[in-house]
């Protein structure tokens, strides 16, 4: 009982946090930001955050778990806008002076996350196919190297078609395309050791096992 118990809040944790991190990165996404000389949207960051997750949650409780979380965060890209769409139309307060900047900001928005959709089903499917596949070619090992080839492909779909859809005929988008990939693949790079740490906590030091697999993590 008390394993069970500990299995669903260590899941439920990284479902708020792939929630959270993929609907706050399609507003964030509004503002461009310079990195290293590279052109990025602002949301990038928070997006790279839900493939920790994705990858966490598919070596510890499989691919169909992952899938479902996929689901989850689309649902939550949908109420997102539909909640966006209900704010700019409704009427202001006569003191409300923002209304330019409000319409400005959230009305980009829109398109955002409808570019959001695509590339995420797309990329997130993808990733947990991907996942899975080099998982049976390593024979269930070597999670460093599973981890960055599924993102790394998956993160090129993502960006190809998120800057494509977000900002074709308002911004150049072969920069932004290069530029948002070259930093989603630093970034997961960076993110191996975390990948390991989540995995490992939720292991041994709560004392799940893996439903895939009783191996050790490599």
């Amino acid at each position: 009982m008390e394993n069970g118990y500990r299995e669903d809040k260590s899941f439920i944790i990284l479902l708020s946090i792939f929630v959270g991190s993929i609907t706050i990165a399609s507003v964030l996404a509004n503002k461009i930001i310079n990195v290293f000389g590279l052109f990025v949207p602002a949301g990038i960051l928070a997006y790279s955050i839900t493939f920790i997750c994705t990858d966490a949650i598919s070596e510890i409780w499989g691919k169909e778990r992952a899938r479902y979380t996929v689901l989850g965060g689309f649902i939550a890209l949908v109420s997102v806008l539909i909640l966006v769409q209900l704010a700019l139309v409704w009427p202001k307060a006569p003191f409300w002076e923002n209304e330019p900047a409000f319409q400005s900001i959230l009305g980009s928005t829109s398109r955002i996350i409808v570019a959001s959709f695509t590339a995420y089903l797309v990329s997130q499917f993808h990733d947990v196919w991907a996942f899975h596949f080099w998982k049976k070619v390593t024979g269930e090992r070597h999670l460093w190297l599973r981890n960055n080839l599924s993102t790394a492909t998956s993160q090129f779909i993502d960006s190809f078609l998120f800057i494509t859809i977000a900002f074709y005929g308002v911004m150049p988008i072969s920069p932004l395309i290069i530029g948002q990939w070259v930093i989603k693949i630093a970034i997961a790079i960076l993110d191996t050791p975390i990948i390991y740490l989540v995995v490992w906590l939720i292991r041994d030091k709560i004392g799940i096992s893996s439903v895939c697999t009783p191996q050790t993590v490599e």
